[in-house]
């Protein structure tokens, strides 16, 4: 397969600004689909069609600067897009790998039916479901956003309170996992069908939004060897093309089960810039552009990973906060630009390089004291 050099992004937030430095040191050039200019990825970017994610007019004006479109989250109008892939335009992943996967009940269907495990699950309709449960948004979910935790008949109350009219795709529902660990693990299949697996890693979330990551996870090598199976199955099965996320839970009794699939590079793979071979940005155009795939193995014994949220405070002195963190030792700091902060919104990441996997949690409690004012049980 030729090498396609040209490559179109739809989204400009900060995954499609990594993907664009990682496109500048590969000799590639990088185009995006966003509304806005204060968007990170602009400032990266060698072009940029501007209008909404979902808008295919823009994806078509896109479609005649590059050779192959990714994307960066999944907002898209898929049935909008099919009618430009008819038309030639080359989307990888295909289309059809995502077709089963946007929507997260038909998600779930389509991952039954490989025969993994998944919680149980239901779509929601007007009776009480079963307490304790977790209801997702079908559609659009992210960050906390479309996911709540139902205890009891109360919670129930005040959900149906928030959702008088649920949104068209409706919800999911499904049993609370009472679990040990969230576990994931970043893929990658090129078109050829070769697939590279990166180390299983431990997400932590605080308030449904991912906070940090630890690599590699301290989980039994047959819990890594459980997901890494999974994980070639649901690349070879949707004949992925790329890089996807696929997180797990990982309950008392050792018992994996699979959570989300992300057909696209994500925030657990974010310590892969500094501690890999390569990275998970280089890797996905590594596969969409027609390379063969990099090493996915670290360079380093372990890694930790920190989001840095917008803080609540009215007066944050985020320049000084940035400053004590990269001066971590083996400290690496990515601040994406935002001209808009906000408490809870992903302004950055740090992540930090360690000599044993026995530093991360006192590390992880630094970061934290530094940037939140104070250390965080993890």
């Amino acid at each position: 397969m030729s090498k396609r050099t040209k490559i179109g992004v739809i989204g400009g937030g900060q995954l499609a600004w990594m993907l664009g430095l990682a496109a500048k040191e590969m000799g590639l050039s990088l185009w995006v689909q966003t509304p806005a200019v204060t968007d990170p990825a602009v400032a990266v970017a060698e072009g940029v069609c501007y209008g909404a994610i979902a808008d295919v007019a823009t994806t078509a004006q896109l479609a005649t600067q590059v050779d192959v479109i990714t994307f960066e989250n999944e907002f898209v109008d898929l049935e909008g897009l099919q009618h430009l892939e008819q038309q030639g335009v080359c989307f990888y992943p295909r289309l059809a790998s995502l077709t089963p996967l946007l929507d997260k009940y038909q998600q779930r269907h389509f991952l039954q039916k490989l025969g993994l495990p998944v919680p149980d699950f239901a779509y929601l309709g007007d009776r009480p479901p079963a307490f304790p449960c977790v209801i997702k948004a079908c559609r659009h979910g992210y960050d906390g956003q479309g996911t709540f935790v139902i205890p009891d008949e109360g919670a129930w109350q005040q959900f149906q309170q928030r959702w008088p009219q649920r949104p068209p795709q409706g919800f999911l529902v499904e049993a609370f996992v009472p679990y040990v660990k969230e576990l994931a693990i970043m893929a990658a299949r090129s078109p050829q069908g070769e697939i590279a697996l990166y180390p299983v890693v431990e997400t932590q979330q605080v308030d449904a939004i991912c906070r940090r990551v630890i690599a590699p996870a301290f989980v039994d090598p047959p819990v890594s060897q459980q997901i890494e199976a999974i994980a070639r199955q649901i690349l070879t099965a949707l004949e992925a093309v790329g890089v996807f996320g696929i997180e797990c839970f990982l309950t008392a009794s050792g018992e994996v089960l699979v959570n989300e699939i992300a057909p696209r590079v994500h925030n657990s793979g974010h310590y892969t810039m500094d501690a890999c071979i390569t990275s998970q940005f280089q890797q996905h155009l590594r596969a969409i552009s027609g390379q063969p795939l990099g090493s996915p193995a670290m360079q380093v014994p372990a890694a930790v990973m920190v989001n840095l949220l917008g803080l609540a405070a009215p007066q944050v002195d985020y320049r000084a906060k940035c400053e004590a963190l990269a001066a971590l030792p083996r400290a690496n700091l990515h601040w994406y630009g935002k001209c808009q902060t906000y408490a809870g919104r992903k302004l950055g990441h740090v992540t930090v390089l360690l000599p044993q996997p026995q530093a991360a949690l006192p590390m992880i409690q630094h970061i934290e004291a530094l940037w939140y004012g104070a250390p965080v049980a993890v």
